[in-house]
C-alpha cells in the first residue's frame, strides 16, 4: 500500500519556506526557489529532486516530490 497526500499533514509556510509532516512524525521542506525537498530546513540535505511543468516548482509539484520520495523508500 502506497503512500497518497492524504498522508501528509501541511504545517504552513514561514520565511518562504513550506513544512509538511507525515503521519509517522519525518518533516519534508521546500522553497519556491528550490528543485527539491528536504528533510532539513536549510535544505542543503536534499532528499527528492522536484519535476516542475514551468520555470518555478508549484507547491503541488512539491507535495507530489514527496509522496514519490516516500513510496520509493517502502519498496
Amino acid at each position: 500500500m502506497g503512500h497518497s497526500i492524504k498522508d501528509l499533514i501541511y504545517q504552513g509556510e514561514k520565511s518562504g519556506v513550506h513544512n509538511w509532516q507525515t503521519l509517522e512524525g519525518m518533516s519534508y521542506y521546500w522553497h519556491p526557489d528550490w528543485l527539491h525537498i528536504a528533510e532539513d530546513i536549510t535544505g542543503h540535505k536534499a532528499t527528492a529532486t522536484i519535476d516542475i511543468d514551468g520555470e518555478k516548482a508549484t507547491q503541488h509539484e512539491a507535495e507530489k516530490a514527496i509522496i514519490q520520495h516516500l513510496n520509493k523508500s517502502d519498496k
